[in-house]
């Protein structure tokens, strides 16, 4: 499984996608200097949510691999000529400039940042996607492959039995059933909790018996930065099926009363998400979530409440979704979630 460390360590693998520097944008917007091409040492601060000195410290560890991006100090009369063409101000007598090149260089060093961990994952998601297109005249899949899959049509054959035809046999009969209506609810309740606990044992299984290594984070983020909206919702209803939820109603784009999709766990209790397929840079504000509260307990009288986001939360936003019970599934937390890791409030 590749993760993001992967590019901490290999200054090959850094090489070879230096020139995605359009990753820098996706996951936060860097702001230039007017020149249109270069930022400071402060700027680069900035973009990575550090400080000045953890930049300077970076440089002086990897200065060699910086400048061959195309990082440089001015000083003397380079300075003063590029003061006059960019417009700039400062009073220093030196200035370290960073290409674009250069600042995603950085992202690919620096530790103690979240910006900067987003953009080496973006990195390798899309490394990830370009590796695995489809090609024609792909192999046939192999007969330990076709059990495998004629199980899980038996599976979903006999919970599709149980919950389609057993079930409402039950109803029918409970109707006309008379002195023994009592008896026949207890065993109709028996049925349905068997149901939900196959479906529940069979996710479970799957996710234990297929190797890690097969279900990798690189490309997961990618892959839901580029749906819209409503693939992004009906992509988490698939996730929720997965982890075993039954009675997944993805809501239309109108009077969905600020809940997305409605569903029941695994052991039965009703579930409320909100979909929000952001870009990486921005924030799910206190606002936003407060909405959510409302719809979630009052409208759909949830037990369990998710709120699910391509993007970060505010602080504020997280202490009201503690306070209010409300699981803010994050950007990185989601991209755990898709890769298998099932969230602690389902299971």
């Amino acid at each position: 499984m590749i993760n993001d460390s992967a590019l901490l360590e290999s200054r090959t693998l850094r090489h070879s996608v230096m020139d995605r520097t359009d990753v820098l944008d996706r996951v936060k917007a860097l702001s230039l200097l007017p020149d249109g091409m270069h930022v400071t040492t402060a700027m680069v601060a900035t973009y990575f949510e550090v400080s000045r000195k953890a930049i300077e410290s970076l440089v002086l560890d990897h200065r060699t691999e910086l400048v061959a991006n195309g990082y440089r100090v001015l000083s003397g009369t380079e300075l003063t000529s590029f003061k006059e063409v960019s417009g700039i101000q400062s009073r220093s007598r030196s200035l370290a400039l960073y290409p674009r090149r250069a600042v995603l260089n950085v992202a690919m060093l620096l530790r103690d940042s979240e910006v900067a961990r987003q953009a080496r994952v973006y990195l390798l998601d899309m490394e990830y996607l370009a590796r695995t297109q489809p090609v024609e005249n792909s192999p046939q899949p192999d007969i330990a492959t076709l059990h495998a899959r004629i199980d899980d049509r038996i599976d979903q054959r006999i919970t599709h039995i149980l919950g389609k035809t057993v079930v409402p046999m039950f109803n029918a009969l409970i109707e006309t059933a008379g002195e023994h209506q009592r008896e026949l609810i207890v065993l109709r309740t028996g049925v349905q909790h068997i149901e939900r606990r196959l479906r529940q044992h069979h996710t479970r299984l799957r996710r234990l018996e297929s190797p890690r290594q097969e279900r990798p984070l690189a490309g997961v983020m990618a892959a839901m930065d580029a749906m819209t909206g409503r693939e992004f919702e009906h992509h988490i209803a698939t996730l929720l099926r997965r982890d075993g939820c039954t009675d997944i109603a993805v809501l239309g784009r109108h009077g969905d009363r600020g809940v997305d999709i409605t569903a029941l766990t695994a052991d039965g209790r009703r579930l409320a998400v909100q979909c929000k397929r952001f870009a990486p840079h921005l924030r799910i504000t206190s606002p936003e979530l407060q909405k959510f509260v409302g719809s979630a307990r009052v409208l759909y009288a949830s037990d369990v409440a998710l709120y699910v986001a391509t993007c970060r939360f505010t602080p504020e936003a997280l202490s009201i979704a503690a306070e209010a019970g409300i699981t803010a599934v994050h950007r990185t937390l989601l991209e755990r979630w898709d890769a298998g890791e099932m969230l602690t409030v389902l299971k």
